[in-house]
């Protein structure tokens, strides 16, 4: 017998994407369409930082919830969403991987250093 541990942030993608996975997607799609699209790709919400949504009784940044109710990830606590454009406000699902979050500063870093190449988006 095997024993697998799944946290909150686990069991609750789990609980969604089996029971309400159309409303879900609903929700996804509908974000994504009150968002500006950028000349870089992005698809910017209009807020000032990272957008927030409210579903299934959890709240979480809009960028997480569209990656991870889009690609059926049941993403832990520790696991991040990416953005590969390195622009928070950017809800674009192609602009979106899910990693860790040493990964993720690795991206800052190199962001930092190098920039973004919109190129390979």
């Amino acid at each position: 017998m095997t024993f697998e541990y799944a946290d909150a942030s686990q069991q609750w993608f789990e609980a969604v994407l089996k029971d309400h996975q159309e409303g879900a997607r609903s929700r996804a799609f509908s974000l994504i369409a009150e968002g500006t699209k950028t000349e870089t790709g992005c698809i910017e919400t209009p807020t000032l930082g990272a957008r927030k949504v409210r579903f299934g009784g959890r709240q979480m940044p809009a960028y997480r919830f569209i990656h991870c109710i889009l690609n059926g990830v049941v993403a832990s606590y520790d696991d991040v969403v990416r953005h590969r454009c390195n622009n928070r406000r950017c809800i674009n699902p192609d602009h979106l991987e899910i990693g860790s979050r040493g990964e993720n500063l690795q991206d800052e870093r190199g962001f930092a250093a190098n920039g973004v190449d919109f190129g390979l988006l």
